[in-house]
């Protein structure tokens, strides 16, 4: 496997906050706690063992909910000592989430969880005293159902229609039998086709709902490094989050802080999601809605539910379970039930991260490191040749489409098409022409600039159509530099975005796993390209 890299900045495909971020720009700096260096691991144990959090109660708790939670699963002897060893203040925690998308969903769902394996053991390497366990929080209580009930494979997409009510977790899992009858039709005959259909198959018709049926599949598919998978939709862990729930009922800090940061950061960048007043949900079976604060009653949204001060502290108090986490108070209450030293998400998450540092110093929970995970380009053996032959760069292949075209079509064509040097030689001329309307009629530089732009304007068109003409003439080689493209960014994404792991999988099996661990470097700061 050969592997290359490219700056984040340099692909085109991340906003300016994060860019800025990896830049390491002044004016972000007060929206995160450490930037991730190995160097600053140290500072950050130091600042989370002084917190007070994370005592031996709550980590007894942590660990025996784990236990439960992997009573079915057939865990790695890794996995059960990482579990086990949360017991010890020592150990900490490198936590990446996702939702529980149908199959893994694309392919950054791998990437996420190999960045947080690999910095575990880097971490590790450079800390022997310590030790580190990579954690992937499944985002059980969501219930944005249309994001994660279907996977792209070979270019179409494999649906899974149902309807659904409240969190996405507990959803039962009739209607998937189907899915997997359209799915395995189209993975043909091979070793590696009778593995995915057994994962599938294992996972989706063999379990209760969509949290036990992810956890066997993340499961399965890393059980050789140790990974520990929580589902944090539990009544004792909401328990030792129930003194900020109810500071949130009351008081409203994430609403006061968020938006107060808001503020300072729209002036620069866009925002990637707005405070309620109230950031919490009440979730029951079949139901997950908004808790609203009007005339001093508590409400929940679209039901009858309803109590005053006292009885919604009596509720909280005999049912934490029922109180769920929105995007905003969700990363606090991870950081208030694990150990942990660094959250790993993607640009759009780490946005949203930025607007909560505020809202953390206000609580007194240490912010942890923000780090973006490892993104990857996988180049199968034959795209490779083909890009090599067509003589196009890593540089190349992540440029938008039409930018991409007229770069090839002006290398490769016979044709000249650049008329920097006419516009040049045509300056050159006006010149003279300018110098002889100052010694003249001084009103007649207006005119002498009209024309110049005008005649720069002709040589553009001119340029564009000759561009057009040469499009036509090599209307072969464009198909196939284009077809490659898409190939390698369908739908003009980022294959990481679109792809499903099980068309990799079909070709390289029981390597794909292992060669990712082996080659994503979650500290590198850069866009990884893989020629498989």
């Amino acid at each position: 496997m050969q592997q290359s890299y490219l700056p984040f900045q340099s692909t085109g495909y991340f906003s300016s906050l994060i860019c800025d971020y990896l830049d390491e720009k002044p004016n972000l700096k007060q929206f995160y706690n450490h930037f991730p260096t190995l160097e600053s691991f140290k500072v950050q144990i130091e600042e989370r063992k002084a917190s007070g959090l994370n005592s031996e109660l709550h980590r007894h708790t942590l660990v025996s909910t784990l236990k439960k939670q992997y009573r079915n699963i057939e865990a790695s002897g890794g996995t059960l000592q990482n579990i086990e060893s949360l017991q010890s203040k020592n150990t900490f925690t490198i936590t990446t989430g996702h939702q529980l998308n149908l199959f893994t969903g694309p392919l950054y769902f791998l990437y996420k969880i190999v960045s947080a394996i690999n910095l575990s053991k880097k971490l590790k390497e450079t800390y022997p005293e310590y030790d580190f366990v990579p954690v992937y929080w499944m985002a059980t209580e969501d219930h944005d159902f249309d994001e994660i009930n279907y996977f792209n494979f070979k270019g179409k997409k494999v649906h899974w229609n149902r309807e659904s009510r409240g969190a996405v977790g507990e959803l039962p899992l009739e209607g998937l039998e189907d899915v997997f009858n359209l799915y395995t039709k189209e993975l043909g005959v091979s070793k590696n086709a009778d593995y995915l259909r057994n994962l599938f198959s294992n996972a989706y018709l063999n379990h209760d709902n969509l949290a036990d049926a992810t956890r066997y599949l993340a499961n399965e598919l890393f059980k050789d490094y140790a990974l520990v998978i929580i589902d944090a939709n539990d009544a004792d862990l909401k328990k030792q989050f129930a003194p900020f729930i109810e500071d949130e009922l009351l008081n409203q800090n994430a609403f006061k802080s968020v938006l107060e940061t808001n503020q300072t950061l729209s002036k620069t960048y866009n925002i990637q999601v707005n405070p309620r007043e109230i950031n919490l949900f009440y979730l029951k079976e079949n139901l997950r809605e908004r808790i609203v604060f009007e005339n001093d009653v508590y409400k929940v949204l679209n039901t009858e539910i309803s109590w005053r001060k006292e009885g919604i502290q009596k509720e909280l108090l005999e049912h934490p379970e029922r109180f769920s986490p929105n995007v905003i108070m969700r990363p606090l209450y991870q950081e208030v039930i694990l150990p942990n030293l660094c959250y790993i998400g993607g640009g759009g998450e780490l946005a949203y991260w930025f607007q909560l540092k505020q809202f953390f110093n206000t609580v007194n929970v240490p912010f942890p490191i923000l780090l973006l995970r490892n993104s990857v380009l996988i180049k199968t053996k034959q795209q490779a040749g083909k890009l090599k032959k067509l003589n196009i760069s890593d540089e190349d292949i992540f440029l938008k489409r039409d930018t991409f075209i007229n770069k090839k079509v002006r290398e490769i064509s016979n044709i000249d098409i650049n008329f920097s040097p006419q516009k040049v030689h045509l300056k050159t001329q006006f010149e003279t022409l300018f110098k002889l309307a100052e010694q003249t009629d001084k009103s007649f530089l207006g005119a002498v600039k009209a024309q110049e732009a005008k005649q720069l304007k002709g040589l553009e068109n001119l340029e564009k159509r000759l561009l057009k003409a040469q499009k036509k003439t090599l209307a072969d080689q464009v198909s196939r530099i284009t077809e490659l493209q898409e190939q390698l960014f369908p739908g003009r994404s980022l294959q990481e975005r679109n792809t499903n792991f099980s068309e990799f999988y079909l070709e390289y099996g029981d390597q794909l796993v292992p060669k990712l661990v082996e080659h994503l470097e979650p500290l590198k700061g850069a866009f990884i390209i893989l020629n498989l």
